[in-house]
């Protein structure tokens, strides 16, 4: 999501994280069934229960929680079955909008996500309406000094990045881009570099973003909570490139 480290720091000030954590624990319990029903419970074998697993990690999932997701996806018929789909549409001042789901009923999570985006100025799209301006990469954020630039895009470049660069000078934070399918090698490669990760996982990546301000920012900001609230949303994606100067206004 571009501007997704200034999204963040906005909702961490909100407490958005903590109101959200009860159900992160579900969503990421989902994933992991998902995952395990679809390629087994081996995750050297299976690239989704691996992302999922470090998805869990991520949210600090307790190894309980995940012990019974994998054991509950390894009973083939058993308990709910998990879909994913994808719904994409337009936010305010037209930005592009892509929404993940992992849902056990298409009617209700469907009607769900048409609400919130005619709830909040935007329009539910066709398939294939704005996919076509995001990239699939596996991203993983650094927590490094600005200072370390060069090590950090050197490390990371050997390890086969596609892209490097800060995001972040003042909290020290860059982004590395990669295959998705390249993403577990490259987090282990950095982290043998004693490198201090953040936030990573398979994401879409905006090819060119649009930039957003005063009420359409707002709105915009409004659209992606309420779609993160909802019960069957996993991701939301944007394009949108809202401007600090804008975000300092939302504190």
């Amino acid at each position: 999501m571009a501007g997704h480290n200034k999204w963040s720091k906005v909702k961490h000030r909100k407490a958005v994280v903590d109101k959200r954590k009860g159900k992160a624990l579900s969503m990421c319990s989902r994933l992991i069934i998902s995952a395990v029903r679809k390629g087994g419970p081996d995750p050297n074998f299976n690239h989704a229960l691996r992302t999922a697993l470090d998805e869990a990690k991520y949210h600090n999932v307790p190894n309980e929680n995940i012990d019974r997701a994998i054991k509950k996806g390894a009973g083939a018929g058993q308990g709910d079955n998990y879909e994913h789909v994808r719904y994409e549409g337009y936010g305010p001042g037209g930005v592009a909008v892509v929404v993940d789901a992992l849902t056990d009923n298409r009617t209700r999570t469907a009607a769900n996500v048409r609400n919130i985006f005619e709830d909040y100025a935007g329009k539910l799209g066709t398939s294939g309406c704005v996919a076509h301006q995001f990239e699939f990469k596996g991203r993983i954020e650094i927590k490094a000094p600005a200072k370390d630039e060069d090590r950090v895009i050197e490390a990371a470049l050997n390890a086969g990045a596609d892209d490097v660069k800060l995001i972040d000078e003042q909290e020290g934070v860059f982004e590395v881009l990669c295959a998705p399918a390249s993403l577990h090698a490259m987090k282990q490669a950095l982290t043998a570099g004693k490198f201090t990760l953040g936030e990573s996982g398979a994401e879409m990546i905006p090819t060119q973003t649009v930039t957003v301000t005063g009420e359409q920012a707002k709105g915009l900001l409004e659209l992606v909570d309420a779609m993160e609230d909802d019960e069957d949303v996993s991701k939301v994606y944007t394009n949108a490139d809202i401007p600090e100067s804008e975000l300092a206004k939302m504190e």
